[in-house]
């Protein structure tokens, strides 16, 4: 009787640490923009905590963190979410913040990124950007009229309008990233750029009048060329077939006005991670995962990634 007891409790709680170390090993990833604190789409705040959980996600990058001014401060809504689910939080400034289920356990000097401890023993560096809005070199491409940016014709302007943009942040960023990523350790950049996809905007996209030319853009370059991978791309290698758009809830994507693009990104290193499965969050009928009353003018992406 006592053989046979501990030998079922000896299966039972190899069962479990073998759950426990599945769960372990895989890690739902997220970044979202919330659309000025999750606020101006008009939904509450729960709403944008919905998207969260649907999605599934462990760690999420937030831009647009902050809401609506009170008495001449705006709230950080990000603090918000996490205080109502519970989880940990670090204020980057900047209207931006990453959102963890696991303990943070410090940030980088200039707060471009985080130490998130998995489990004892168990680390990655976790990195979240917002890049500058504006100028915006697709509408400039299109003569689409945007924060009075000049317009653009050629791929040569358009790239060095966007290194204008944002090559200043993005050297900052990628300073402290290359430290993490250089001693190998499991890195994740995610972060609304402001800005499409050097994989995205090709030959064969133009060709199929998916954007208006080629434009090798520099801020996803930049990034690859460090030894990120797109997560999206990882798994949709065809950016005709899977463009992955999430830019913009807001339009119609037939809107002569507007151009639909994907500038909301996850990367990830290969040193200790594998991308498994990428999806993006959205209203109903635009998304993978679709959520009612979705509260962004950007759809977020989802990406769940093997931990080793």
């Amino acid at each position: 009787m006592t053989k046979t007891l501990l030998l079922t409790l000896a299966v039972l709680c190899l069962g479990l640490t073998s759950a426990q170390t599945s769960l372990a090993a895989e890690l739902h990833v997220m970044t979202f923009n919330l659309w000025h604190g999750g606020e101006a789409g008009g939904e509450p705040l729960e709403k944008s905590i919905d998207a969260i959980r649907l999605a599934k996600a462990d760690i999420v990058g937030l831009q647009e963190t902050l809401g609506r001014a009170v008495d001449g401060v705006r709230p950080d809504n990000g603090a918000k979410i996490a205080k109502m689910m519970g989880w940990h939080y670090l204020d980057q400034g900047g209207s931006t913040g990453i959102l963890s289920r696991f303990p943070i356990l410090a940030s980088t000097p200039k707060k471009w990124g985080a130490k998130i401890e998995l489990s004892p023993g168990r680390e990655l560096m976790f990195f979240n950007v917002h890049f500058p809005h504006a100028p915006y070199q697709p509408y400039q491409l299109l003569r689409i009229p945007y924060a009075n940016a000049p317009f653009l014709e050629t791929e040569s302007q358009a790239i060095d309008a966007a290194q204008k943009a944002r090559g200043s942040e993005l050297t900052s960023l990628l300073a402290e990233l290359r430290i993490s990523f250089d001693m190998r350790e499991p890195v994740i950049l995610t972060g609304d750029f402001n800005e499409p996809s050097h994989q995205d905007w090709t030959e064969r996209a133009a060709a199929t009048r998916k954007c208006p030319l080629k434009v090798e853009f520099p801020t996803t370059q930049r990034v690859t060329e460090v030894g990120m991978v797109d997560a999206w791309r990882a798994i949709y290698p065809n950016e005709v077939v899977e463009p992955g758009l999430t830019w913009t809830t807001t339009t119609s994507i037939s809107d002569p006005h507007d151009h639909h693009d994907r500038i909301d990104f996850i990367f990830v290193s290969p040193h200790g991670l594998t991308t498994m499965h990428a999806a993006t969050v959205g209203e109903q009928g635009g998304a993978d995962i679709e959520l009612g009353a979705w509260p962004s003018d950007h759809r977020a992406v989802v990406a769940t990634l093997a931990s080793e």
